[in-house]
């Protein structure tokens, strides 16, 4: 269930640094729970499969020339469909789309490669993109980069759109939140 995240708190406490922990795989992801995170699906179209993954690793790199980033577990689906494709989109979720978050995470019932019951529509790559989102990206892959057990992907923006207006989507602390504008 998502809370809000508003810039009200009821007390204020002082920072803490806390000890050092181990660097290891576990506090690594345990510490980067502490960053507030947009969420997004990032969607591919491969052999006219469709396929999509829940990503909160997104940075837009560049304006001009306009560049965006995802970065996906190198072992996964979608990372392959990728690197075979060339192609991907972005859709920034509302805090309406909490459910395809947890779909395309694979924490509800999955979606297939035909997306039915996901509304879906294409722009200039084919790759899909998702009905509903705040805002979206089509991407052409420029750049991959193998780091660690992730890949990064460099793409550029061949077309863009702005969603229906809401509130975003936010993750923090392993729990999604709403971000009100």
């Amino acid at each position: 269930m998502s809370s809000t995240i508003g810039s009200q708190s009821s007390a204020h406490k002082p920072p803490s640094t806390g000890e050092p922990m181990p660097v290891d795989e576990q506090s690594m992801k345990r510490i980067a729970a502490s960053f507030v995170s947009g969420v997004t699906v990032v969607t591919t179209r491969h052999a006219e499969e469709l396929h999509g993954v829940t990503v909160s690793a997104f940075l837009a790199v560049s304006w001009d020339p306009p560049l965006a980033l995802i970065s996906l577990e190198s072992v996964g689906q979608s990372c392959d469909f990728i690197k075979e494709s060339g192609i991907f989109a972005v859709s920034f979720l509302s805090d309406r789309q909490e459910f395809l978050a947890e779909r395309f995470a694979g924490r509800a019932p999955l979606v297939n490669q035909r997306f039915d019951g996901v509304p879906h529509r294409f722009a200039v790559t084919g790759a899909p993109i998702l009905e509903g989102a705040l805002g979206w990206l089509d991407c052409r892959a420029e750049q991959i980069v193998e780091a660690g057990d992730h890949t990064l992907f460099i793409g550029r923006v061949v077309a863009l759109g702005k969603g229906a207006p809401g509130n975003a989507l936010a993750y923090y602390a392993h729990h999604y939140r709403t971000v009100e504008p």
